[in-house]
């Protein structure tokens, strides 16, 4: 039976792992990331995950590569265990997967399952150390961004948990939650550290906020 544990390092995680491969998505160190799984193959490696450690590798589909049948993958992911799962009863898993830490794909294997599988390098040693950085996070531009964004979408949040929340937390959260496309998502991914991350955060944030304005939806301020 899989043990219920912290990873303390890449030494404790497999060298092989099952691929889910997902565009759009992001898996974060200690985040937390919703799924619905329904194909066939994905139920099945589901299966095979929870008869083992039930880890889960999320990686993109290589954006720049979109062209071939079976697409090619970006070369970073962030490896997740499965620690909620409830059946639906119409055949499908809802489940969330908790992001352990981040890996590159060595080499991907050839089909010896119905999913894809890959040999992977736990390069991100920083992750498996939680808030290794936060102190270096501009927290105050960063929610100063974010409050610009809401604002120009007449949207809301819950202050009182933004305000409460850790700078790791906070930082991996919006990233995970904001709604860019693929290429963004994999430069928050990448970030070497959470202090670029929260900047690329800030970056691609402050762009959209400009379209915003050159699409006359009207001033920010």
């Amino acid at each position: 039976m899989p043990i219920n544990r912290p990873y303390r390092g890449p030494d404790e995680l497999p060298a092989l792992i099952p691929l889910f491969p997902l565009d759009g998505a992001l898996l974060l160190p200690r985040c937390q990331l919703p799924l619905n799984i329904f194909e066939p193959r994905y139920l099945a490696m589901v299966d095979d995950a929870l008869k083992g450690e039930r880890l889960i590798g999320m990686v993109q589909p290589d954006p720049d590569a979109n062209t071939r049948s079976v697409p090619s993958l970006a070369a970073v992911g962030c490896v997740g265990r499965i620690t909620e799962l409830a059946e639906s009863g119409d055949g499908r898993y809802l489940m969330n997967l908790t992001g352990i830490a981040r890996f590159r794909i060595v080499r991907e294997l050839g089909a010896l399952a119905a999913y894809r599988q890959a040999q992977v390098d736990y390069a991100f040693t920083d992750d498996f150390t939680p808030n290794t950085g936060a102190d270096a996070v501009d927290r105050k531009g960063l929610l100063r961004t974010f409050a610009d964004y809401l604002k120009a979408k007449s949207l809301d949040a819950d202050w009182d948990s933004v305000n409460q929340a850790p700078n790791e937390a906070l930082v991996n959260g919006l990233s995970m939650m904001a709604p860019f496309g693929p290429r963004e998502k994999q430069a928050l991914l990448e970030a070497p550290d959470l202090k670029t991350r929260a900047d690329i955060l800030v970056a691609v944030t402050e762009m959209a906020l400009a379209r915003t304005t050159d699409e006359g939806e009207g001033p920010l301020q």
